[in-house]
């Protein structure tokens, strides 16, 4: 089995920065793309950043210039940078994976449990 594990969401001011993190873990073959995606109350969930193997990354134009994802590929795991915070940025993120599990031959989207991250003052 494969399980995504997030960390690093909290509550911060209005202009900070905070730093997610996301392990895969279990019986992984190989991964494909890595993403990150938010959730607002009230909203539809949303895509944030994505990553491919090659480190070609795509962007949201809500977070561009402020989110920078990233990966690991020896740990498999990927992180998003989120500088100067805005409280419409305020939403449970989720992170998203496309594995390909080491007794399967197909990839397959997996997600972790989500991270709270507040932003106010």
């Amino acid at each position: 089995q494969v399980q995504l594990v997030e960390s690093g969401g909290g509550l911060v001011q209005p202009g900070g920065s905070l730093r997610l993190s996301c392990a895969a873990s279990g019986s992984i073959g190989s991964i494909n793309a890595m993403g990150w995606y938010r959730q607002a109350p009230g909203k539809q969930r949303e895509l944030v950043a994505t990553i491919t193997s090659s480190e070609s990354t795509n962007y949201a134009d809500s977070v561009k210039g402020r989110f920078t994802i990233d990966r690991d590929n020896a740990k498999n795991t990927v992180y998003l940078q989120m500088n100067s915070l805005k409280p419409e940025d305020t939403a449970v993120y989720y992170c998203n994976a496309y594995v390909r599990p080491s007794t399967l031959s197909f990839f397959y989207p997996f997600w972790g449990q989500g991270t709270q991250v507040t932003v106010s003052s």
